[in-house]
């Protein structure tokens, strides 16, 4: 590394250590009122973490380690909870911060050196006459040109050595006692996903239920006022061929033809109700078949790229399913797109899915359809992915494009 790469990396590297002080001096300055209320009042316990996770987060962006872990948040007390304050270990691990403390002064003093002692250096040398005796190199006044001779030279290695070797030295070694000192266990980072993860399938599950209830009360109604009422047409036709039949056989034969008629209908209106639980297609040609037959049927054209797709569920093949035809319905009704590129692929033990539209975009994902009749269809089908633990990302900027992923585990 050149010398010049190397004066380059003081610059940061003394501005971290001068900003921690900084940190460090507040931190200390609000100590003696945080012992005497911040055990009574939550926030300030709280704060404390969000301060250390401040620090790991700036001592991670200065090593250049972007994926370091964060503190889980201080865990919910109530006010003077002590017992919960001192099992926390959030605010145990941050008190470490304090540490750090103790070593502002030295590191601020070689920050300060290291900027400042090579234009002191230079200023002094010029206007040391204007004061002989009162201006100073390295602790040393300077009262003749023979003092600036020998104290400005060394002056100056001794602020190129600050800056270009010891201040970045001293600020990599904070940083990453900050990150050693301030990460969280391993037990932390596994209880915290675990509380994510319990919150998130709480969610999910949720609106999987709801979207189930829906369903189920969707098939109801079609069944209620559509076979339902077939089947009744029905009877009473049949029962009234019955009681004609002796008297007026044509009459009977008429009535068993509408009968007949009658049960074909509601045989059909059953299909299209079972239709919309498991698609008779995807048992007849498979998943792959089935989006085929989608695109086909489409008004406009779709460029479907099929990968292998292997042996994949049927609560996934039938979400996938239903995530194309809705997607395929959505971009003919709104988006006023003139193409569509699908994207079905195996990747490892999930099933991936991409559609995009070039059409206006402006998508949006909405508890109900906005006055455009937009929105509610996504969030069904939002619900419909994350019921089996699937995961669905929208990007709809105005102007366009739109493109749905969908990540579904098949295993």
């Amino acid at each position: 590394m050149t010398w010049t790469k190397r004066l380059a990396r003081g610059g940061p590297a003394s501005g971290y250590l001068m900003v921690r002080y900084l940190k460090f001096l507040v931190l200390f300055a609000a100590t003696p009122i945080s012992l005497l209320v911040g055990w009574l009042i939550p926030g300030v316990t709280a704060g404390l973490v969000k301060l250390a996770n401040s620090e790991l987060e700036r001592a991670s962006r200065y090593v250049g380690a972007s994926d370091a872990p964060q503190l889980p948040a201080a865990a919910p007390r109530g006010s003077a909870d002590v017992v919960t304050l001192l099992q926390d270990k959030s605010f145990k691990r941050s008190l470490w911060l304090y540490l750090g403390c103790a070593a502002a002064v030295p590191e601020l003093f070689i920050a300060v050196s290291a900027i400042f002692a090579v234009p002191a250096a230079v200023l002094t040398a010029v206007l040391w006459p204007l004061d002989p005796g009162n201006f100073t190199m390295m602790g040393v006044p300077v009262n003749s040109w023979w003092d600036i001779a020998w104290l400005a030279p060394l002056q100056v290695a001794v602020g190129f050595g600050l800056l270009g070797w010891v201040a970045p030295a001293v600020a990599r070694g904070h940083a990453n006692a900050t990150r050693k000192l301030l990460a969280p266990s391993a037990d932390q980072l596994e209880t915290e996903r675990l509380s994510r993860r319990v919150e998130e399938l709480t969610r999910t599950r949720a609106g999987a239920v709801d979207s189930h209830g829906a369903e189920l009360r969707r098939i109801e109604r079609d069944l209620h006022d559509g076979t339902q009422a077939q089947l009744v047409s029905l009877a009473m036709r049949i029962g009234v061929a019955k009681q004609v039949m002796a008297d007026d056989p044509e009459k009977a034969a008429k009535l068993l033809d509408d009968a007949r008629d009658g049960a074909e209908q509601a045989m059909h209106e059953l299909r299209g109700v079972l239709r919309t639980m498991y698609p008779p297609i995807l048992q007849d040609r498979g998943l792959a078949g089935a989006i085929s037959a989608l695109c086909a049927r489409c008004p406009l054209p779709v460029e479907l790229r099929m990968g292998e797709l292997g042996q994949v569920p049927a609560a996934v093949e039938a979400a996938a399913y239903f995530v194309v035809a809705e997607s395929l319905t959505n971009v003919t009704k709104h988006s006023a797109a003139g193409r569509v590129d699908l994207l079905m692929e195996r990747r490892g033990p999930e099933l991936y899915l991409e559609i995009t539209d070039d059409g206006i975009g402006g998508a949006r994902i909405n508890e109900q359809s906005d006055l455009l009749g937009r929105g509610s269809g996504l969030h069904g089908m939002l619900h419909r992915v994350q019921a089996i633990d699937g995961h669905l990302e929208l990007r709809s900027p105005i102007g366009g494009p739109t493109t749905i992923e969908v990540i579904l585990p098949c295993e």
